[in-house]
């Protein structure tokens, strides 16, 4: 049979990414401190010569197959390098996304439950040169230094959204576990949030957050120096969801 997309292409214009995304395959995540399984979101793109036609989709599929269901992101430049190899690629991206959860303590009934994270892992292949992203993204309780300030008593106070991305590459592609991520990123706020919360813990969750304030310029800054005291390349996105305010606000840092 005639294998169309294997036919040269003459117009000389090569493409940067062309490849499969929104597969939702099955997949074992585990990197040594976590181990979990679910549906993962799944993309595998490769740059296209100048001089090919198509590139072959169903071996991205299969590359998904064979080499990601049990996926451990320190093992990501075999797996990007493999891929490269299968598609006859010079550049290939192979990214994973898909929920984790950590156990979480309340603070004085000791109570567990489990907090889910938003992770995305992003491995890009260049002519045997290896950068890996790990986002994480943790919600947190923020209070206002300045409703603290100005107020009688209380002060208000929100759930916040932080997005930390950290790059790796070479023999350090996994430099941060998601676990290790979440810890920093629920240490830098003014409490963390609990699922499952008596009212105890609902009690010392308050006053942690009063005797905290931050705004979400302070928690850009504590999570972007965490990550620079580690020597880590990174970049911090912060989202308030303000509970006064018709709007949101935003923050956003990389180092």
């Amino acid at each position: 049979m005639h294998d169309i997309q294997n036919e040269t292409d003459s117009r000389g214009i090569e493409l940067d990414r062309v490849g499969i995304d929104g597969l939702r395959y099955p997949v074992s995540f585990e990197d040594g401190y976590l181990r979990q399984e679910g549906i993962a979101d799944c993309e595998v793109t490769v740059r296209l010569q100048h001089d090919r036609r198509g590139t072959h989709m169903s071996r991205m599929v299969a590359l998904v197959h064979e080499h990601l269901q049990r996926f451990d992101p320190r093992q990501f430049p075999r797996i990007l390098k493999t891929g490269a190899d299968l598609l006859d690629a010079p550049a290939i991206t192979v990214a994973v996304a898909m929920p984790i959860s950590t156990t979480v303590v309340a603070p004085a009934s000791g109570r567990e439950s489990k907090q889910v994270h938003d992770v995305r892992l992003e491995g890009h292949w260049d002519n045997g040169d290896v950068t890996v992203k790990t986002a994480v993204t943790a919600e947190v309780t923020s209070l206002c230094p300045c409703s603290k300030a100005i107020s009688d008593y209380g002060a208000h106070n929100q759930r916040s959204q932080i997005t930390l991305t950290v790059t790796g590459q070479g023999d350090t592609p996994y430099p941060l576990p998601v676990q290790s991520g979440v810890r920093l990123l629920s240490s830098s706020a003014s409490a963390p949030v609990v699922p499952l919360v008596k009212r105890a813990d609902e009690r010392v969750l308050t006053m942690q957050a009063y005797d905290h304030p931050a705004f979400v310029e302070d928690m850009a800054r504590t999570v972007s120096a965490s990550c620079r005291d580690r020597g880590l390349r990174h970049a911090v996105s912060i989202r308030n969801l303000e509970s006064i305010h018709s709007h949101d606000a935003i923050a956003y840092v990389a180092g």
